[in-house]
């Protein structure tokens, strides 16, 4: 456990799960390195607010927790970068889970808040619904606003996501304003997308009522409202 971390003084996975990834930044620091090893520069690039300081303490926890290792690149512009252990690597679906989780919860996002091309690629992640995809073989290319392309590429139930365009896509998605959102939590349907143009597709219309299938946030379950009695 990193020594300067808070304790909660009780002897619990949970608490000590907490103390060692609960720290503001900490998740989100796991959450980009799991798309791969970057360097520090890269991840105050995807992580924008992050204060330096703050950014060198957390990398410094993760790494004195096993979470995080430091590896030394081996071509020529040689350079540090910095990629999740094993032990980290088990995060991956916590933090996915996590992720769709909160998304119950999401409003269209305020002007001030950043959605980063790993942001977009993690998303297709968090919402891809593994029992959908048995069976189904499809790629898509999905566009977003300030030139970000991400692709998502379904095989029998696994995935595989990636920045850029994908030349072999069955379905290019493009949104006008936050459409996506609005596909993937069911407040829009595929066809209506598509009529109403909030949506331009490339391909066949049909997939993009797939894709409505295979990226889905559920809704959340109704906030009660005055007392519950049991």
């Amino acid at each position: 456990m990193p020594t300067s971390a808070r304790t909660y003084g009780q002897f619990c996975g949970l608490a000590r799960a907490l103390e060692i990834v609960g720290e503001r930044w900490s998740l989100l620091v796991v959450r980009d390195l799991m798309l791969g090893p970057k360097r520090f520069d890269d991840l105050q690039h995807t992580l924008p607010r992050i204060p330096v300081s703050i950014l060198t303490s957390r990398l410094n926890e993760l790494e004195e927790a096993g979470v995080v290792r430091r590896r030394v690149l081996s071509q020529l512009d040689a350079g540090v970068v910095y990629e999740l252990t094993e032990y980290g690597t088990e995060l991956d679906h916590i933090v996915l889970d996590l992720g769709l989780w909160g998304s119950r919860s999401l409003t269209y996002p305020k002007p001030d808040e950043v959605f980063t091309l790993d942001t977009a690629i993690i998303s297709l992640y968090t919402t891809f619904q593994e029992e959908a995809a048995a069976g189904v073989h499809v790629n898509y290319e999905l566009h977003h606003p300030g030139d970000m392309i991400v692709h998502a590429m379904v095989d029998d139930g696994a995935l595989k996501a990636s920045a850029g365009a994908l030349p072999a896509a069955d379905l290019v998605i493009e949104p006008q304003g936050p459409a996506v959102l609005d596909l993937l939590n069911g407040s829009l349907t595929a066809q209506d997308a598509i009529s109403s143009g909030k949506v331009r597709v490339q391909g066949d219309p049909a997939h993009l009522d797939l894709f409505t299938r295979l990226f889905r946030i559920p809704p959340a379950p109704e906030r009660p409202t005055g007392l519950v009695a049991r």
